[in-house]
């Protein structure tokens, strides 16, 4: 004899949340910048443990399903996981070699300070429309770029606000996005055209993010024009600049053209920028080793701290890099957000947080507006995107249909909730990887992120005009 789950109320749904809420901030208010060490995982696990037992005790959900749920999470975020550790010798490679120093060098001739973070922005975006993927472009080009902006006295936040805009851009509308893919299939939306639907919000979202950064180029004061060759100066003497070692980008933009699988092109790049770092910096590798040894030189900068004499402090600090080792503290924060992400899901308080929204859905805006605050809150209590476009995907197809609502209406309003707003929140593995990629807080960047903040709000805009939105007769009206 079987007996239907007792599901939690929305209220006793929200007690996880609003613990975990307030250990987080007391864990950042005490341990600051260090709180990823492990103030902030021990959050995660705390606040998981006390929904496993409100599920257990109080509404007989048994260990095996969270034991399930939690497990399905964390396999869904092992390939995320590889890349990570990845981009963490990559990182190491690029900047050793001298690869990110040349484009720096070279860069900061080209790019005029006035014009600079509109133009991190737009060149983010089209190397991101082009790989498909944000984090390859941030852990990329966005360093070299985060190096450039700060030799032109740019705020970190500044910078970091302006890659994620334009990384996440691409990654949103791109054929290639795993996410843009995810969102058309789950909705049952042909890709391109979900693509084109999706430029009616995003388009508008990004011309008013890039009228943001050029008027704020012209604001912003930056370095004269003597500290900066003062910093080009500095990284000749440290290290071989040379346009060889351009090789190494342009190899793997011709990988991610011709659509190599991200592991496979992230490591080759990693392994190509090892060989270029044994020819052209032999001098820094063995600094780095601290003894005549090329070989353990190279194996440190991939999976381990590096630090360099470089004369100027914020030279010494841009090309210090953290390897594979500086990326444990995210890989084991992302394994505590699945098991939270998984207990909430097994005990059915996700399910009973997000019928809430359900409630509000009448006409055309408070149903945009309710997936949009849906998204965003799976990406707050899941902490993975992936999860939070599935999870909406299914919860709102059903309702679209019997709102008379097309399904494009459903996949254009997901990614733009969830995609962008993925990298604004600390504990999500967007934003713990983007953070330690850039070496920059969420926080700090969260208020200069203007695409993906705008983005939502101009799906809500979007929806109140009604431009583009059919909704067809109901042929069984409630």
């Amino acid at each position: 004899m079987s007996s239907l789950k007792k599901i939690p109320s929305p209220l006793v749904s929200l007690l996880p949340i609003v613990l975990l809420v307030g250990m987080l901030f007391a864990t950042i208010h005490t341990f600051g910048s260090d709180a990823l060490e492990g103030g902030s995982q021990i959050s995660l696990l705390t606040t998981t443990a006390f929904c496993v037992f409100i599920g257990i005790a109080f509404y007989r959900v048994p260990w095996k399903d969270y034991e399930l749920a939690i497990t399905n999470n964390i396999s869904g975020v092992a390939t995320a996981i590889i890349i990570l550790l990845i981009i963490g010798a990559l990182s190491g490679a690029w900047m050793i070699s001298g690869i990110v120093p040349t484009l720096i060098y070279y860069g900061m001739q080209i790019i005029h300070p006035d014009f600079f973070l509109a133009s991190t922005c737009i060149i983010c975006a089209l190397i991101s429309v082009m790989t498909g993927s944000s984090w390859t472009t941030i852990a990329t080009i966005g360093i070299a770029l985060m190096g450039i902006g700060k030799a032109q006295g740019f705020n970190e936040g500044w910078i970091a606000g302006a890659i994620i805009s334009g990384a996440y851009f691409g990654d949103k509308i791109s054929p290639l996005s795993e996410t843009t893919i995810l969102a058309s299939s789950i909705t049952d939306v042909p890709l391109f055209k979900h693509i084109r639907y999706m430029l009616i919000t995003t388009t508008p979202s990004l011309i008013i993010t890039l009228i943001i950064f050029t008027v704020m180029g012209f604001v912003i004061e930056t370095n004269s024009t003597a500290h900066m060759e003062d910093f080009a100066v500095s990284l000749k003497d440290t290290f071989t600049i040379t346009p060889w070692l351009l090789i190494v980008p342009l190899v793997t933009g011709i990988l991610i053209a011709r659509k190599v699988p991200s592991i496979i092109t992230l490591f080759i790049s990693t392994m190509l920028a090892g060989i270029y770092a044994v020819i052209f910096q032999p001098d820094l590798l063995r600094e780095i080793a601290g003894e005549n040894n090329i070989f353990k030189g190279t194996m440190m900068t991939f999976y381990g701290s590096t630090s360099l004499d470089t004369g100027n402090n914020m030279l010494t600090d841009l090309v210090s890099t953290r390897g594979m080792a500086g990326m444990m503290n995210t890989v084991w924060l992302i394994l505590c957000a699945m098991c939270f992400g998984g207990a909430m899901t097994a005990s059915g308080m996700l399910g009973s947080i997000t019928s809430v929204f359900v409630r509000f859905m009448k006409g055309r805006v408070s149903v945009v507006a309710s997936t949009v605050c849906s998204g965003l809150f799976l990406n707050l209590t899941t902490a993975d995107q992936y999860i939070s476009i599935i999870l909406t995907g299914n919860m709102f197809r059903n309702i679209y249909e019997k709102k008379g609502y097309e399904n494009r209406l459903l996949s254009r309003t997901t990614e733009d909730a969830v995609t962008v707003t993925s990298p604004l929140i600390p504990w999500n593995t967007c934003g713990m990887t983007q953070a330690t990629i850039l070496n920059v807080s969420t926080l700090t960047y969260l208020p200069y992120c203007f695409f993906n903040i705008i983005s939502p709000l101009m799906s809500i805009l979007v929806a109140a005009i009604g431009y583009k939105i059919v909704k067809h007769p109901v042929n069984n009206p409630e």
